[in-house]
């Protein structure tokens, strides 16, 4: 499959309409990304998609990722497009730069999501999904927690998930039965079955963070009796390193 981005008119619409030297000027964080900058990240960005992520659509179709005894092995090609992903610094580039990211405004990133997700959706899931893990931990994570996971997650050694689905909830997340018990030390065990969990296993990152929807012993019912847990694929220890395997499979 061929993938030519469309970096001049991407550019112009950056420019034009959503006003990026107008905001550059009134959010200080954003001064140091006017439309050269733009411009060059959007090239890079073509770059990497076009040549390096684009040509896995058919590597894909021939070797699709396979799972065997509990393992999800991704399509050749995938596991180093991910890494060169990571090392571009890409999955942090809307993310602050306390943890690692580069701080840039939206209005840049939305172009370059717009290009990883066009030359190859199958790829773009995994930073799509860490992106939201992200967004969550910085929304309602723990001082602890942000700065123990973000990190990792935006130098791709991690990748997050959303598990929502079960087998009787889809859309309608008020049937939700997945249950979380505490354990007296602020953590909890998670019981329940989740199915459709895009990424939920593969090798293209040391760990796997999933966000668990589920409800607490006693919660009410209904989509106001739900909670969100954090469950890594190997728990992780205080000092930010990787312990033994969790019991999620």
């Amino acid at each position: 499959m061929s993938y030519h981005a469309p970096v001049k008119d991407m550019l112009f619409n950056i420019q034009h309409l959503a006003g990026l030297e107008t905001l550059t000027q009134q959010v200080p964080a954003f001064e140091d990304f006017g439309l050269d900058t733009a411009a060059a990240v959007l090239e890079e960005c073509a770059k990497l998609t076009q040549d390096v992520i684009a040509p896995l659509n058919f590597e894909g179709d021939k070797n699709p990722s396979s799972w065997k005894d509990g393992v999800v092995t991704t399509t050749p090609g995938f596991k180093q497009a991910f890494r060169a992903y990571a090392e571009g610094g890409w999955q942090g580039l809307v993310h602050p730069t306390e943890f690692g990211g580069q701080g840039a405004p939206k209005t840049i990133a939305a172009a370059c999501n717009e290009m990883l997700q066009s030359a190859n959706m199958s790829f773009a899931l995994c930073p799509l999904l860490t992106d939201g893990a992200v967004e969550a931990l910085l929304t309602a994570g723990s001082d602890e927690q942000r700065s123990v996971y973000i990190p990792k997650l935006l130098d791709g050694s991690w990748t997050g998930t959303m598990n929502l689905t079960e087998p009787q909830a889809g859309s309608d997340l008020a049937l939700v039965r997945t249950r979380a018990e505490p354990q007296g030390d602020g953590a909890y065990k998670v019981f329940g079955t989740k199915i459709f969990i895009t990424y939920g296993e593969h090798d293209m990152a040391e760990n796997i963070v999933h966000l668990v929807l589920a409800r607490v012993v006693g919660a009410p019912e209904g989509v106001k009796g739900i909670s969100l847990f954090l469950v890594p694929k190997f728990l992780v220890n205080a000092d930010g390193t990787l312990g033994e395997r969790n019991d999620v499979h």
